[in-house]
């Protein structure tokens, strides 16, 4: 079973440090929800280009039913992101192995 999706993702947090701590994520419920007992693989990508920085994507909670997921934007060079990131399409796509 394949299924796919897109949404519409901002983060208006600071970068997610604690490990743990889902509070500033967002649920992604599945159309159908997976077999009980499956094992389900998320995979998720941004798919725009409209905020300058570079948003990492976090998933969390992955289950038969959806999964949490969050931009924690990039470290890079030295340099800490603040963690805010503007409007974003991100597909995913969900699966069973």
């Amino acid at each position: 079973m394949i299924q796919t999706g897109n949404l519409q993702l901002r983060s208006q947090h600071p970068v997610a440090t604690t490990g743990g701590d889902a509070s500033t994520f967002t649920r992604v419920e599945f159309p159908t929800p997976f077999p009980a007992g499956s094992d389900v693989i998320v995979h998720a990508t941004t798919q725009t280009f409209d905020a300058p920085d570079t948003p990492g994507i976090r998933l969390h909670e992955v289950s038969e039913t959806g999964f949490l997921i969050r931009f924690n934007e990039l470290f890079g060079a030295g340099t800490k992101s603040n963690g805010l990131h503007g409007l974003e399409t991100v597909g995913w796509t969900a699966y069973t192995v």
